[in-house]
């Protein structure tokens, strides 16, 4: 048998787009603040706590602290390496993830929904999530951290190609 690789299996495996450079920073204050809410309830459960339990309480507080350390340091760099996005005239190609990592491929026939998504943090670093949703048991598609106008440009380029496709989008 052989395999015949054209150009959607080269962009399967290595899509083109990035997350915009802040993605890093935005991801590891993103982890950080989740990290410290955790640590701060541990504090304060350590702090009405009997004495017996200290030990174990500190024991838990600096493995928390060792896991927001590490999960901060390179969650985000290792995102960053990972995620990807490709637009073509056929498809709409994303790879995302850090520890388990997805690729996904929907056919533009199939684009139902473009939606953006811009959080407290992410306007204050210039970044959007585009969300695309497909007639796909799998889900949505989402690209993130990107650039506020690299975002407003894949919406609009992806709104276009919608109206224009002939597709039924089912």
């Amino acid at each position: 048998m052989s395999i015949v690789v054209g150009d959607i299996a080269a962009m399967v495996k290595e899509p083109s787009g990035r997350p915009s450079e802040r993605a890093v920073r935005f991801w590891a204050w993103d982890a950080a603040v989740g990290w410290t809410f955790f640590a701060a309830l541990q504090l304060l459960w350590m702090l009405l706590a009997d004495a017996w339990t200290q030990p174990l309480h500190l024991a838990g507080l600096a493995l928390t602290v060792v896991a927001a350390v590490v999960h901060v340091a390179v969650m985000p760099r290792w995102r960053y390496r990972v995620h990807r996005w490709e637009i073509t005239d056929d498809a709409i190609f994303v790879r995302s993830g850090w520890f388990t990592q997805e690729t996904r491929v929907a056919p533009i026939a199939r684009l139902q929904t473009v939606d953006s998504r811009r959080g407290f943090l992410m306007r204050l670093m210039g970044l959007t999530s585009v969300t695309i949703t497909t007639a796909s048991s799998a889900g949505a598609l989402t690209i993130h951290a990107l650039d506020d106008d690299v975002a407003r440009e894949v919406v609009a380029v992806l709104a276009e190609v919608a109206q224009h496709s002939e597709g039924d989008a089912t």
